[in-house]
């Protein structure tokens, strides 16, 4: 479907404005104090502050600004590459989570009854530290595990404290993300992901990702300026999201057979002379068995699997090899190859395949892998690692391909049913909701011994967690760096941009220290956050005091050039064929893998994604976010009108979703943006924690309708590997 080329920066300025109004209404800074002297008032003491954001895992630097200590405005850090000045409306609104009436601001214990106590922070620390000695001399430290959202510092901090405690069990929330996606990469090239040089391109394929939802700003203005220079953008989605305005092809695939669409397309490429003949014989490995596999794929054979015609799947294969190498298929994130379907992992592996057939890798216009910075050896004693555990992973061995850094915490869940974890620990992590199946997490956490969440919110998961520490905001705590690579690179930091609001609330490193101390492991847990960032930070030739007025700088990165990328791949080429696939169980050559569910009459495909103001729960009650969320029905069911018609339901009628999982009831939006047979369901609604009264029950999850299962190899939660039904509420 083609397109027509509307206004792109009517996007950009209307989700702007939207942001700004969300945040602080109409009123700037400067117009307060103007209008404050106008009166005879005193006009406050602004003062700038440079920080990180929290709304996504991309951290764009902003600055903050106060009025007598209070937050009053942000923008975006116009150096960090990320932002380049500018910050979407999540980050504008998630700032409100600093002054939420519903935070938590003491620890809780819960009672015998399910309530919850407040107690002092030497209580909570010494009952927790005498629980988890008690774990680990009744079951070993392996039976302990926690599970992080991976932030600056809680990222490094959980790591320390479970290996202090012998235990390998840490886990990040990339098995219900971006796991699929960064594994396959790094197996296929040697890097877990990779950039589209948009600026040079002349045509990129978006395989179900949308920058116009998950929004970086300079994702989106590189798209826009893609765009409007001539570059053909074309959307493979069941849905036109909202980067179909930048686009000018909509290809309406059936979820989960994007794979069946690219083997295709390598197909026409291999079959009709059109791949990149130089950069596959001197940089890749196993393309002999690649192409004869692919034989087999052909553009009508993948007709029958996606509903996308023979001679567009040729015409799509044919653009990109002319337009090669300035040609690429878009990098990804979660979506249909990070955690959706059974073939995620493959899909992923298809798309850097792609790629190497346009001999598009390091490219100009093509796809590019960048080097990033990296923290020295650190020389001081204290920041020395704790010893590393002596037994494996839970999970590693089930699902062998999963990236080291991040495990998969669908093995952890299902290590908790079946009694081998006695002990959770939750940073910043809502895994009872926002991961795999709620009721098994549910069951999950009455089966262990001990769960403890560190959360600024009472989340589904504290609300089932035996004690909950409140962490102060993001934008009350100082944390470790974080560093950014591609063509140059750079680090930033959180910096303390606003007082302690809430006095019984402690940052991250004060949390773990007093952890540490109370199980016994202290000795590890010597230094702030402050001095852990100063020894890191001075490994790269920067003054921690430097980077707190600055919020983000450039560090020295080696020129980049264009060329064939060196592969950190254990064949040292791009990998057609990974034998460590073969060890694994799975096809070694990149091939064809179904999706696990098929649909019977009468169901629909499920699929899900984000909204633009939105991060999955996390942002669900926040009050500017979630006024406009109620405003403009955001929770509503997307469903085409062909199928709204077949079952007689209108935009605003309500409708029973069922699954073999679980039924609810949500308003359903008739659009034409939609293929038939599918319906869209955003990620964000249906909270469970009466202590988020804004979220509380508005909407449905679609977590709730997934059966619990683990994607082979990587341990992935097939988020979108279910079938539903749908009809008017009441018929």
């Amino acid at each position: 479907m083609f397109i027509s080329d509307v206004s792109r920066r009517t996007f950009l300025k209307g989700t702007a404005a939207t942001a700004a109004l969300a945040a602080a209404g109409s009123l700037s800074v400067g117009a307060w104090r103007a209008q404050a002297a106008e009166a005879g008032g005193q006009t406050g003491r602004a003062v700038e502050a440079p920080s990180l954001c929290n709304g996504c895992s991309s951290k764009c630097g902003l600055v903050a600004t106060t009025v007598d200590g209070r937050l009053w405005t942000l923008r975006g850090n116009e150096i960090h590459p990320y932002a380049q000045g500018r910050i979407c409306a999540r980050a504008h609104g998630l700032a409100q989570l600093a002054y939420s009436d519903e935070r938590v601001t003491q620890p809780l214990r819960r009672k015998e009854d399910g309530s919850f106590e407040p107690i002092d922070w030497d209580t909570a620390f010494a009952e927790i530290g005498q629980k988890v000695k008690d774990v680990i001399a009744q079951s070993g430290p392996e039976s302990l595990a926690i599970i992080q959202d991976p932030r600056p510092s809680g990222k490094q901090y959980s790591k320390r404290f479970m290996h202090a405690l012998g235990s390998p069990n840490v886990y990040a929330h990339s098995s219900s993300c971006n796991l699929s996606k960064e594994s396959a990469y790094q197996l296929t090239i040697g890097a877990t992901g990779f950039s589209n040089d948009f600026a040079n391109a002349k045509m990129v394929m978006f395989i179900g990702r949308s920058y116009g939802d998950g929004i970086r700003p300079s994702s989106v203005h590189s798209l826009a300026d893609a765009a409007e220079h001539g570059t053909r953008v074309v959307v493979v989605d069941p849905r036109l999201n909202n980067s179909g305005i930048f686009a000018s092809d909509w290809v309406p695939i059936n979820p989960g057979t994007d794979l069946a669409l690219l083997m295709a397309m390598a197909n026409v490429l291999i079959e009709e002379d059109l791949y990149d003949h130089d950069f596959v014989e001197q940089y890749t490995y196993g393309f002999d068995e690649f192409a004869a596999q692919a034989k087999g794929y052909t553009p009508a054979w993948a007709q029958e699997i996606t509903d996308v015609s023979a001679e567009r799947i040729k015409e799509l294969a044919r653009a990109m090899a002319a337009a090669a190498p300035a040609a690429s298929i878009e990098s990804g994130w979660r979506s249909v190859i990070g955690c959706s379907y059974k073939n995620s992992l493959e899909t992923a592996r298809a798309i850097t395949a792609i790629n190497a057939l346009l001999g598009s890798w390091g490219a100009k216009g093509g796809a590019l892998i960048t080097s990033s910075p990296k923290v020295g050896a650190l020389a001081d004693a204290r920041f020395a690692e704790p010893p590393k555990p002596e037994a494996k992973r839970i999970g590693d061995k089930e699902y062998p391909l999963v990236l080291s850094s991040a495990g998969t915490n669908v093995a952890a869940l299902q290590a908790a049913l079946d009694g081998r974890l006695k002990g959770l620990f939750f940073y910043n992590s809502n895994a009872a909701k926002g991961y795999a199946q709620p009721k098994a997490w549910t069951e999950a956490l009455s089966k262990t011994d001990l769960v403890v969440t560190i959360d600024v919110q009472m989340s589904e998961t504290a609300l089932q967690s035996d004690y909950v520490l409140p962490e102060v905001t993001y934008l009350e705590r100082l944390e470790l760096p974080e560093f950014v690579g591609g063509k140059k690179h750079f680090v930033g930091m959180r910096t303390v941009v606003l007082d302690r609001i809430h006095p019984e609330t402690k940052t991250c490193d004060e949390i773990f220290n007093g952890l540490a101390q109370a199980c016994g492991v202290g000795q590890f847990f010597q230094f702030t956050a402050e001095d852990w960032a100063a020894a890191q930070l001075a490994t790269v030739g920067v003054d921690i005091e430097d980077l707190k007025r600055e919020g983000v700088m450039e560090l020295p990165a080696a020129p980049f050039e264009y060329g064939p990328p060196k592969f950190k791949t254990a064949s040292g080429k791009f990998e057609f064929k990974t034998d460590k696939f073969a060890e694994a169980g799975l096809n070694p050559v990149i091939g064809w893998i179904p999706r696990k569910v098929a649909f019977k009459e009468g169901e629909f495909a499920i699929v899900g994604g984000k909204q633009g103001i939105h991060s999955h729960t996390m942002t669900q009650n926040i009050e500017a976010l979630h006024a406009i969320s109620r405003e403009y029905h955001m929770e509503r069911l997307w469903m085409s009108a062909k199928d709204a018609q077949d079952i007689g339901v209108e935009t605003g009628d309500t409708v029973e979703v069922s699954s073999s999982e679980h039924t609810g009831q949500v308003e359903v939006r008739v659009t034409q943006r939609l293929k038939p047979g599918v319906v869209f369901l955003p990620t964000h609604y249906g909270g469970d924690s009466p202590a988020q009264t804004r979220a509380y029950q508005y909407g449905i999850s679609l977590t709730d309708f997934i059966p619990l299962d683990a994607e082979p190899g990587v341990g992935s939660m097939m988020s979108q590997e279910v079938a539903v039904t749908v009809k008017k509420a009441g018929a």
